[in-house]
């Protein structure tokens, strides 16, 4: 499945914020077959990064907006390096 990083611009987004929204995308992402595995805020840029694996790019922007209504306004598919 691919993996994505998303970007979202949130002025004023806190890790709060961040986590709250990751529990929502948690309670929804079975029925969409996604997984949402990691998020980094950085609070000081109001910018908010998500690790997703996902079909696509679609599905994943599905459980954001269905979670919480944040859809990221970039979305890259990413491949793991060490």
């Amino acid at each position: 499945m691919p993996t994505f990083m998303d970007i979202h611009k949130v002025e004023g987004v806190s890790i709060m914020d961040a986590a709250k929204a990751h529990k929502a995308d948690l309670a929804t992402q079975d029925k969409y077959g996604v997984s949402y595995m990691r998020y980094w805020v950085d609070e000081k840029d109001g910018t908010l990064f998500c690790l997703v694996d996902a079909p696509d790019a679609e599905t994943a922007e599905r459980v954001h907006r269905e979670a919480h209504g944040m859809v990221a306004e970039e979305l890259h598919e990413v491949i793991e390096g060490s």
